[in-house]
């Protein structure tokens, strides 16, 4: 049984608010989000130096969005972790443990692919 609710162009207009919602929510209360944000528009210019190609320049683009999905992510699974309880408990710690550790997969990512792309472009010529 489907499920009621918007359909159509109706449905992608509904969404794409509820998406800015989100990414407003994000910014304003988390500031791990304004900073990774912030990171990652300072090295955009600089996927376009290290780059030699446009698949290269997407790859390092890429890997500083998925920071961003992740630490929305995180950010998501903290909230509702919150929601239920401040009381300490062994799942809510884990819960927000695996989506911190999540975060840092990611940032470790970027180091590595941007580190890798410029070694191979630059040192290695």
């Amino acid at each position: 049984m489907a499920k009621p609710g918007y359909t159509g162009l109706t449905r992608v207009i509904k969404a794409t608010g509820y998406s800015w919602k989100g990414f407003r929510a994000a910014w304003e209360n988390e500031s791990a989000f304004r900073q990774e944000c912030t990171l990652g528009l300072l090295m955009l210019p600089f996927a376009f130096v290290i780059g030699q190609s446009m698949f290269q320049v997407a790859l390092l683009i890429a890997v500083l969005a998925v920071v961003l999905i992740t630490e929305l992510l995180n950010s998501a699974v903290e909230a509702v972790v919150d929601r239920v309880g401040h009381e300490h408990h062994d799942l809510a710690g884990r819960a927000k443990d695996m989506g911190s550790a999540a975060v840092f997969v990611s940032l470790a990512l970027v180091v590595i692919v941007w580190t890798m792309m410029a070694i191979k472009n630059f040192v290695l010529l």
